[in-house]
């Protein structure tokens, strides 16, 4: 199954939650990893707003703080996978209420960003 390109529009909630779990792209990072795993250019397609850079950053400080892996499956190619670890997939239902709560708050939210 192919990654939604508007998976994360520009008004959604998830920007909006005062709630970060590592820097501004780890938690819709890991939402992108929530069904398998993803190559960096399939994780791109959602996150079109972050650059190659700032999105190999968050990749590589979401490995260390142990919550995805990196899975080199072709050297020649350098084809490279992401996936969430099971301490990343336990993340997961935390960060469904947060968004839930930042759904049921939303009229708020936005009027403290003004």
């Amino acid at each position: 199954m192919t990654l939604d390109p508007d998976m994360f529009d520009p008004v959604c909630p998830s920007d909006l939650s005062p709630i970060r779990i590592g820097d501004k792209w780890a938690g819709m990072i890991i939402r992108c990893l929530e069904d398998g795993p993803r190559r960096f250019s399939e994780l791109r397609v959602p996150l079109r707003g972050v650059t190659a850079k700032v999105l190999t950053q968050s990749l590589r400080a979401l490995e260390r703080d142990g919550l995805v892996s990196r899975t080199v499956l072709d050297e020649r190619v350098r084809h490279v996978e992401y996936a969430l670890t099971p301490l990343g997939r336990s993340m997961l239902e935390p960060m469904r209420a947060v968004c839930e709560w930042a759904e049921d708050h939303w009229d708020q939210l936005i009027d403290a960003k003004n």
